[in-house]
């Protein structure tokens, strides 16, 4: 059977650490977890009459990727990739927010930042290979396939095949130091005998988790009972700037944090002031909160994916810290 857009593309499921053997069909496999958007890449014999790229949602973005589009022709019809979508800036730094821009993109915009900011396609899995479809294989023969088209057609940017490893110490040392770099925030785990799923949370994700400390500018909720925290930092100025939202608080670090809190009482200014929050990174939803004296400490569990100083994803507040003052939080 001809794969036909859209297709879902199997996801993981995130776990705090690795799997232990087992977990998996086969032996686990490990690989970088890159921090960009999620797509497939449909070659024109399988059955779209023209190259086409497909989100995790399954719209098109092949007219967002002009530069993809015609980097496709060194590839072999029939061919259905699996990869991350990533853009490097004008100093060749992997960035979120210029893989926005990218995406928003059409037309003569598309077709300028395609050559300011250049797209990359990192390919970790195959559904189907000259007309072939591949979703029962075990992921070690997609693999081998995956490897054949690229040593045959000498692949280079913009397609790059994701690099892995079978070897547990190799994989912690990768989760130790890549995820220093811009644009990595952990490791995908797969099986070697473990078939393609489309929709199915069948992997495993692992992000790297470091502490840090923010203040406390804003909450949801009330001051007697606060939901999540909206987390700041004082900038080389003395402004305090929004870094971060938190998950829903663990019962324990409520009660205390209720202890403390100090709303922003009459004649006090706040420096979030008429400030708009939003639910998360690029939501338009807008968020209800309580303003309050920003001179409580939370200690909080980050990722790696930051954007402009700020934290994209949710952040986990491990414990309040009234030991620690403003002063003693790194700078925005």
């Amino acid at each position: 059977m001809v794969l036909r857009p859209p297709v879902e593309p199997m996801l993981a499921q995130a776990r705090e650490t690795l799997p232990p053997p087992g977990a998996l069909p086969g032996n686990p496999i490990f690989q970088p977890k890159w921090d960009g958007f999620r797509a497939l890449l449909f070659t024109p014999s399988s059955g779209c009459g023209a190259v086409l790229l497909q989100s995790r949602r399954g719209a098109a973005l092949t007219d967002r990727f002009p530069d993809l589009r015609r980097a496709a022709g060194d590839l072999p019809g029939g061919w259905v990739l699996d990869g991350e979508l990533i853009v490097t800036d004008r100093q060749g730094v992997m960035s979120f927010a210029a893989l926005q821009r990218r995406a928003a993109a059409r037309g003569q915009t598309a077709a300028r930042l395609a050559l300011d900011l250049p797209a990359h396609l990192v390919v970790f899995d195959a559904l189907q290979a000259d007309g072939q479809e591949l979703l029962d294989a075990p992921y070690s023969e997609r693999r081998a396939r995956l490897e054949k088209l690229f040593s045959e057609r000498r692949l280079a940017a913009p397609w790059t095949l994701c690099p892995e490893t079978a070897d547990v110490g190799v994989a912690r040392e990768w989760f130790a130091t890549w995820t220093d770099v811009p644009g990595v925030e952990g490791l995908v785990v797969r099986g070697s005998r473990q078939r393609y799923r489309p929709g199915a949370r069948a992997l495993i994700k692992v992000r790297r988790r470091d502490t840090q400390e923010a203040l406390i500018g804003a909450i949801t909720g009330t001051p007697s009972r606060p939901r999540s925290l909206v987390l700041g930092r004082l900038d080389q100025r003395g402004v305090l700037r929004s870094v971060g939202r938190s998950t829903p608080l663990r019962a324990d670090v409520a009660r205390q944090l209720a202890e403390h809190l100090t709303p922003t009482g009459p004649g006090s200014v706040h420096p979030w002031e008429g400030v708009r929050f939003t639910a998360a990174w690029g939501s338009r939803t807008p968020l209800d909160v309580v303003l309050v004296e920003p001179e409580l400490v939370a200690e909080i569990e980050v990722d790696t994916a930051r954007e402009r100083g700020a934290w994209r994803h949710q952040v986990r507040v491990a414990r309040l810290r009234t030991d620690r003052a403003p002063a003693d939080v790194p700078r925005f």
